[in-house]
């Protein structure tokens, strides 16, 4: 498992959630559900989307807005249009009074709106999901991001708009890989600008930092030194050390850390494993080990840091 497989396991580790959005103007919604990752893919008319702390942003047919759901944001079919519902937790929807609208606006399967046939339209899917591992990624977004159509050529928005109004056997598993092949070609697409990517999304494409980071992700559990990792990339260590630090932006053995660590707090809120076993499984040799460098990264032991999670 790399970041990106990272992200979409931690996103994914509460389901994802998949509505078509069918509306005619003037439209408005306030958005405060704090989803870890929500994709708005617009395939007709236009939108805004306007945050907290005053970005505005204008999409059109073809563009992709990823949202962290780290600040509250509107969207709507105008600037000036003032919202009339609220996107809460748990894709609750209401009227600002409070009054659930979970049917009363619902114009079709996993279609929701005030037009069945609406001048605009978009796909919406949310991501409930938060874990360590993902947050690298994540962080290295910003709060609201956008992908316009200009940018990439892809097949898969028309066709996730299209089979989200579908039903029939697997039809929820099949939209679930639509999503994660839409949010890795999205992700992928935008960090393929080098001024959007963080250095050690860059510093997988080497051919030697790029090698180390593989044995690293994929190997957690073996207990890696500088020596051996630039032994097993044709490197003298030195010169290794430095071009892993030049590319990634930190030592190899800090990275290492990092990573191992955040897989053992997935763990921990993920599965029933007990400390020890994780400890083995990320590199520790024994649970205090790990309980230390946890605590020491994280503020809180493993036990308590599983029993806040609920």
């Amino acid at each position: 498992m790399d970041v990106l497989g990272g992200l979409l396991d931690g996103v994914r580790a509460r389901g994802a959630f998949v509505l078509r959005l069918s509306l005619d103007p003037p439209w408005s919604m306030r958005i405060q559900d704090e989803a870890p990752l929500t994709l708005i893919c617009v395939t007709r008319g236009g939108a805004v989307v306007r945050t907290a702390s005053g970005e505005r942003f204008d999409v059109g047919r073809g563009d992709v807005v990823i949202a962290r759901g780290i600040e509250h944001y509107v969207f709507a079919d105008a600037p000036s249009t003032e919202p009339q519902v609220v996107i809460h937790p748990g894709n609750r929807c209401t009227t600002l009074r409070g009054d659930d609208l979970r049917f009363e606006m619902s114009v079709g399967v996993r279609t929701w709106g005030n037009a069945a046939a609406g001048a605009d339209r978009s796909v919406v899917a949310t991501y409930e999901g938060r874990s360590a591992v993902s947050a690298r990624l994540l962080d290295a977004l910003p709060s609201v991001l956008v992908l316009r159509a200009a940018e990439w050529h892809t097949p898969l928005v028309d066709l996730l708009a299209d089979e989200a109004g579908r039903d029939g056997p697997g039809q929820a598993t099949y939209l679930d890989r639509l999503l994660d092949l839409l949010l890795m070609d999205v992700l992928r697409t935008w960090f393929a600008d080098d001024d959007r990517a963080p250095t050690w999304w860059n510093a997988e494409r080497d051919a030697v930092v790029g090698t180390a980071l593989r044995l690293m992700y994929h190997n957690p559990e073996h207990p890696w030194t500088v020596a051996e990792l630039a032994a097993r990339v044709g490197n003298s260590r030195a010169a290794f050390a430095r071009r892993f630090t030049d590319r990634v932006g930190e030592p190899p053995i800090a990275f290492l850390t990092d990573w191992r660590l955040a897989l053992a707090a997935d763990m921990l809120t993920s599965s029933e494993a007990t400390v020890a076993s994780i400890a083995r499984r990320v590199g520790y040799g024994t649970p205090f080990a790990l309980s230390s460098a946890f605590k020491r990264a994280y503020g809180t032991s493993p036990v308590a840091y599983r029993a806040a999670a609920g």
